[in-house]
């Protein structure tokens, strides 16, 4: 009877390290997915504001370009027809 009481607490043990084992591995597993995301997610907020600033920088030329167009054209109109 001892034995088997034994073969059933050895049985019980062996099954209990093999779950801590399986949790512990799952556990690094998120942990590295975690790592994994937030360093994606660093990249992608660093590409966007490349992506800002390159929109900025063609806004400022953009509305610069039509501001002179503007200029322009208001001076021919003030222009008196030539015929």
């Amino acid at each position: 009877m001892i034995e088997i009481v034994a073969a059933v607490a050895g049985a019980s043990i062996t099954v209990a390290a093999m779950g801590a084992t399986g949790v512990s591995r799952r556990n690094d597993q998120a942990r590295d997915a975690v790592i994994r995301l937030t360093s994606a997610v660093e990249h992608i907020a660093t590409q966007l504001e490349v992506l800002h600033q390159d929109i900025k920088e063609d806004r400022r030329e953009t509305f610069g370009r039509i501001s002179t167009v503007e200029q322009r054209v208001s001076k021919l109109e003030a222009r008196p027809p030539t015929c």
